[in-house]
């Protein structure tokens, strides 16, 4: 007599394609604005370097998040040309502050002109150099509500553990190419250093009893970090 095989539940997702993904950004308001376009604009004549800019969904989502935990102190490691910064900063209220730290100063240029653009210069603090280094020069008081990390992919184990003893109880990080082109979760070992380094931190996320995480579909991959109290 054969065993019955305990049904599976089906895997519920749905994929995108470029008229789906119009349809999201339409209907995800507010993620548009003349400044923002022409950030996106301006980024996109580097060349293909322009796939680090995040997009407008995940931009709007970060806003949001920023917002809905009342975040008054923000650090970004990874500015590029400064779209998600705009993003963060927008859900910080009129007094607050968000670090960013890049290695360029041809990118965070033009960071910094559109920052003035869309009204948040004064909420941004620009440190140009390594991270870790920059990090390491912070007043060891300082705190976070919000943090982004989107910076080079072997760097961010390291970042993640410079980063959480500086974080409030109940804040949040954010990693973003957490599926890294959905090329992870192959059976053959990945043998690039980028997908060895972001399927290490994936893994270690998911089991680290310092954080509730969650590995969600936005962009290329976000991985967002609760942090628990100590």
């Amino acid at each position: 007599m054969k065993t019955k095989k305990t049904p599976q539940p089906p895997l519920k997702y749905t994929a995108l394609n470029d008229r789906t993904y119009t349809y999201l950004l339409n209907c995800c308001a507010p993620v548009r604005d003349r400044a923002l376009e022409s950030l996106r604009r301006e980024t996109a004549a580097l060349g293909d370097i322009a796939e680090m800019q995040i997009g407008p969904d995940q931009g709007a989502f970060m806003t949001m998040l920023a917002t809905a935990i009342g975040a008054r102190n923000a650090i970004e490691i990874g500015t590029f040309t400064g779209y998600s910064s705009i993003c963060i900063a927008r859900g910080l209220p009129a007094d607050g502050k968000l670090l960013c730290l890049d290695v360029s100063e041809e990118w965070t240029a033009i960071a910094r002109k559109y920052w003035a653009k869309c009204g948040v210069a004064d909420k941004i603090e620009l440190r140009v150099g390594p991270a870790a280094e920059s990090m390491a020069k912070l007043d060891p008081e300082r705190k976070f509500d919000f943090a982004f990390i989107d910076a080079d992919k072997p760097g961010y184990g390291a970042y993640y553990e410079l980063v959480l003893p500086r974080m409030r109880p109940n804040g949040l990080i954010l990693f973003d190419n957490m599926l890294w082109g959905g090329r992870l979760g192959k059976a053959a070992p990945i043998k690039h250093p980028n997908g060895r380094a972001i399927d290490k931190l994936n893994r270690k996320l998911a089991r680290d009893p310092r954080v509730d995480s969650v590995l969600l579909s936005v962009g290329d991959g976000v991985n967002l970090c609760r942090v628990k109290a100590a």
